[in-house]
C-alpha cells in the first residue's frame, strides 16, 4: 500500500519553491508519484495567505498556487468538518488553533493499523507526539 501523508502549509510552500528548508524525508515523500497527499483546507488557506503576503517569491499569485495544487493528482483537499473541529479541541498539547486542526485531520484520516504521517517541521506538533512526523 502506498503511503498516505498530510501536508502542512510550510511543507507545501517549501516543496513548491524548492526550498532547502524542506526536510529530506519530507522531500522524498513529496516526490513519490505513488503516495497519497492529504491537504487540510486550513493548511491550504495558510499557504494562500503566505503567497498573498509575498512570502513565497517564486509563487507569483494565489491562483498560481491553487493551479499547482490542483494539477497534482495525488493531492486530496480535506475539508474542515465538525468531527475534525471537535477532535481538535481535545488536542491541548498543541497551543495553536490551526496546528490543532491539521493534526486532527491526520488523526481523523488514520485507521487502526494504518496511521497517516504529517509532513511538518513544527516543533509544537512534533513535541506533542500525537501523530507520526516525517521531516
Amino acid at each position: 500500500m502506498a503511503h498516505r501523508d498530510v501536508i502542512d502549509a510550510h511543507a507545501l510552500i517549501w516543496f513548491l519553491v524548492g526550498s532547502p528548508k524542506l526536510g529530506a524525508d519530507a522531500r522524498v515523500v513529496l516526490n513519490d508519484p505513488d503516495g497519497a497527499l492529504y491537504l487540510p483546507v486550513i493548511a491550504l488557506a495558510e499557504a494562500c495567505w503566505v503567497v498573498e503576503k509575498g512570502k513565497a517569491a517564486t509563487i507569483p499569485s494565489v491562483a498560481a498556487l491553487l493551479k499547482a495544487v490542483d494539477a497534482d493528482e495525488r493531492v486530496v483537499i480535506v475539508p474542515l468538518d465538525r468531527p475534525v473541529l471537535d477532535l481538535s479541541h481535545t488536542l491541548t498539547a498543541i497551543p495553536e488553533m490551526h496546528d490543532r486542526l491539521i493534526v486532527a485531520t491526520a488523526l481523523a484520516l488514520s485507521v487502526p493499523g494504518d496511521s497517516v504521517a504529517l509532513l511538518t517541521a513544527d516543533a509544537a506538533i512534533t513535541a506533542s507526539g500525537l501523530v507520526p512526523i516525517v521531516w
